[in-house]
């Protein structure tokens, strides 16, 4: 590596570091307007305007809030496992793609660039499991214990579902993979990219790919490891000052660096929806149409890839006001029953396609359907009579 190539990495690594720990409070401020919005509550309000101080306002008082350590913890492991919580969060965002540009490729445009992201974010289970071992604490010992459960019920349907983006681009590189959407759409539409979603293969994947993001960040339905009715605040029980605040801060930036895998992998990347390459050729004449190819061929890229990011996060928040916790039994269920198997033969059925072509990948999705609805689908729910108080029986105590 050059001198060049060194400084061109490093400006690379604070950008990508400047715009997650920026992008961090509005995070939090926007999921709590959002959830407010969605359950008709008001939400933060007072400080600045629209309340866009308030994340701040959290920042500072848990900046001097005292910090209480147990006294039969294990004080090593108890201060070290908020930093294996945040730090993978920060390095699994690192082979993102944000332009085709110099500037804005990855920090690490690697060959095994999907495999590191899956090595990185999966680090993050340690960082909640040892800090619920080493607090010494029973409630924060079960919160560790179903995130380790969570991790071998999801991590293999996420891992099949991240293999069709592999199998469809053959490559693990997500520069190649952002390449191949930008073919034209199916083949025969030129003006619009050929994102992955807008494949079968592809739409089955996002759609249970989306559902292991979930799991991956301890997002509701899956925050099992803190679930707060049941286990107080689960791994993080014992935790409070800034360390309380690094986990938050590690499960919001693996949120906005798991989207932009998704968003990458599925949604284009850093692609518009419409192919804006003959704007461009137009543009090398100058005037009008210059302006118009430097707005779409520099300037947007990071733009479409934060809209999607963010879009991705708004739906983080919607299933968080939206669905109820799974029970733990519910979770393992989902994750080895279904999204398994189902990643199996999606995966299949992309394969068939890259060999056969796009009539016997569509046959085999029909024959898919319709043996599913001819088994699973006529399976009726099991009707249980359900008493109401007022048609019970009412108490009569015995006679002495």
């Amino acid at each position: 590596m050059t001198l060049a190539d060194f400084g061109w990495a490093l400006l690379r690594i604070a950008i990508l570091l400047g715009f997650l720990l920026a992008v961090l409070p509005l995070l939090i401020w926007l999921e709590r307007r959002a959830l407010a919005w969605f359950q008709n509550r008001i939400g933060p309000n007072r400080l600045g305007p629209f309340g866009l101080l308030q994340p701040m306002a959290d920042a500072v008082k848990l900046f001097f809030k005292e910090e209480i350590v147990p006294a039969n913890a294990d004080r090593l492991i108890w201060a070290l496992a908020p930093a294996l919580s945040l730090f993978p969060a920060l390095v699994a965002a690192a082979t993102i793609p944000w332009g085709p540009n110099r500037l804005l490729t990855p920090v690490a445009d690697v060959d095994i660039g999907l495999l590191y992201f899956l090595a990185m974010s999966s680090l993050a289970a340690y960082g909640v499991l040892l800090a619920g071992w080493s607090s010494n604490n029973k409630y924060s010992l079960l919160g560790g214990l179903r995130a380790s459960a969570q991790v071998i019920s999801y991590e293999l349907g996420m891992g099949l579902a991240l293999a069709t983006a592999v199998v469809a681009a053959g490559s693990f590189r997500l520069t190649s993979i952002v390449e191949m959407q930008a073919q034209p759409l199916w083949g025969v539409v030129p003006f619009l990219h050929n994102w992955l979603i807008f494949t079968p293969w592809g739409l089955v994947g996002a759609a249970l790919f989306f559902i292991c993001m979930l799991a991956e960040t301890n997002r509701a339905p899956f925050d099992l490891p803190e679930a707060e009715s049941e286990l107080v605040a689960g791994y993080q029980t014992e935790y409070s000052s800034m360390k309380f605040a690094a986990f938050f801060m590690g499960e919001y930036i693996a949120i906005l660096a798991i989207s932009g895998i998704m968003a990458t992998c599925f949604l284009g990347g850093y692609l518009a929806p419409i192919n804006w390459s003959p704007i461009q050729a137009l543009g090398e004449g100058g005037g009008v149409w210059g302006v118009l190819a430097a707005i779409t061929g520099a300037l947007a890229p990071p733009f479409w890839l934060v809209a999607k990011v963010f879009g991705l996060v708004f739906v983080f928040i919607w299933v968080r006001a939206t669905l109820l916790r799974l029970r733990y039994d519910q979770l393992m269920n989902l994750g080895w029953r279904f999204l398994i198997p189902a990643g199996l033969v999606n995966l299949t059925l992309t394969v068939v396609y890259v060999v056969a072509g796009w009539l016997p990948a569509l046959v085999g999705y029909g024959v898919v359907g319709a043996l599913y609805f001819a088994t699973v689908g006529k399976r009726k729910p099991e009707r249980r009579e359900v008493r109401l108080v007022s048609e019970a029986q009412p108490y009569r105590p015995k006679e002495a």
